[in-house]
């Protein structure tokens, strides 16, 4: 009889399902798992358009200089650590100001948007222009050459000011084309980063003249994020090439004595159908995957190094109201496997994808958050910069002389 379904045993009592049990290994979600088409972050959609707002833009391009960490005063009611010290983990993302260099207008369509037209401004840096060339050096340089000369014709004047109307007049879109600034950056990398980015806020017309306002101009990152909000970060994680399905998917480990290895899935499917699913895990390439973080807190926008008028350089960018230690963001001895950050710096929460010196591709978020955590007035009280090679003693050169006294280096330097 069905009796006992109807009295269910201590045993059944905490029933369980396979997916909880045994679930799958790996996230389907983000197949193909393959390498990234384009080295840096690709924005595939920007913040919903505000008219009421005053026009701005709404993303950026740093570096990925490190890590450090920071001591902060947590601000959240009803947490056991509410107005206890906290430490946390912090990125540095080396920002230099962007450039401006053009805009590009959209229409809508049944089919999505359809570029009406791009406008370019008169001069652009080589370090753009290299962008347009697999070989810079090989080529005769030419980009542009001819555009140049055009645009200091009356004509050509002309047309630019006939096209950013026309651009005004048919266009909701309108995204800004800015480029990266490689010459202020200790890479080996010469080719600027080139990005359409979005201008929310105001008309058309306001959106147009507030790109011809910035053309061939600097934008800082301040202009465009503050502290305490929330950001989405876009790029390309740090690739691991060809990798088994142990450590791509993250399948058990078959036992000890198994013939040609264990690091493997023992059955890849059912006799029939016959090939095999595309759900199973199988060897192939891990890492070097585009990826999207959202939500990420920024807890500092810095500014770089100042050259003031008696010809000093104030480096003093870490310095907090809780530490008033003078002293740069970059830790003793540089970031490993980066260097020395000298421009304007962004901090945020935790860690972000791709390896230093990594472009990133940082973006307003797309819906604004309203939650406690979000709105959190963060108040740094210590950042750390002691060595992140070894066991990081001291926190300024000054301090560790003052600790170790005069070394047998210094006198020799001295005689």
């Amino acid at each position: 009889s069905h009796q006992g379904s109807f009295f269910p045993s201590r045993r059944c009592a905490k029933m369980s399902h396979r997916k909880f049990s045994a679930s799958r290994h790996g996230n389907l979600g983000f197949l193909p798992r393959k390498r990234a088409a384009s080295h840096q972050g690709k924005i595939r959609s920007f913040p919903k358009d505000d008219a009421s707002a005053k026009p701005h833009l709404t993303a950026f391009m740093g570096f990925k200089a490190g890590m450090t960490h920071i001591v902060r005063e947590l601000d959240r009611t009803g947490s056991k650590a509410h107005k206890k010290e906290v430490v946390e983990a912090v990125t540095i993302i080396e920002a230099p100001p962007m450039v401006v260099v053009g805009l590009i207008g959209y229409v809508r369509t049944p089919r999505g948007l359809r570029p009406l037209t791009t406008v370019w401004a008169e001069h652009l840096q080589e370090q753009v222009k290299r962008r347009f060339y697999k070989h810079f050096a090989a080529s005769k340089k030419k980009a542009f050459a001819k555009y140049a000369k055009q645009m200091a014709s009356e004509d050509g004047k002309k047309s630019f000011d006939e096209k950013l109307k026309r651009i005004a007049k048919y266009c909701p879109v309108i995204r800004a084309i800015a480029h990266t600034q490689m010459d202020k950056l200790n890479l080996r990398q010469k080719k600027a980063h080139l990005a359409e980015i979005q201008v929310n806020g105001g008309s058309s017309a306001d959106k147009v003249a507030f790109i011809r306002a910035h053309l061939e101009k600097e934008v800082p990152i301040k202009s465009i994020f503050e502290q305490d909000e929330m950001i989405d970060v876009l790029g390309v994680t740090k690739g691991h090439g060809f990798e088994g399905v142990t450590h791509r998917w993250g399948t058990t480990k078959l036992p000890r004595k198994t013939h040609k290895g264990l690091r493997k899935v023992a059955c890849i499917g059912a006799w029939h159908p016959s090939r095999v699913s595309w759900a199973v895990p199988r060897a192939g390439q891990h890492g070097y995957h585009h990826r999207t973080q959202i939500n990420k807190k920024v807890y500092r926008i810095g500014a770089g190094y100042k050259t003031g008028e008696d010809g000093k350089v104030d480096t003093n960018n870490a310095s907090t109201q809780h530490d008033l230690t003078a002293k740069p963001i970059t830790p003793m001895g540089g970031f490993p496997h980066y260097g020395e950050v000298k421009n304007d710096y962004i901090m945020i929460k935790g860690g972000v994808v791709g390896t230093k010196k990594r472009v990133l591709t940082l973006r307003k978020t797309l819906i604004p958050q309203t939650n406690r955590r979000s709105s959190e007035k963060i108040d740094l009280k210590f950042i750390d910069t002691s060595s992140k090679f070894g066991h990081g003693r001291f926190q300024t050169v000054e301090e560790k002389k003052s600790f170790l006294g005069i070394l047998k280096k210094d006198k020799e330097a001295e005689a």
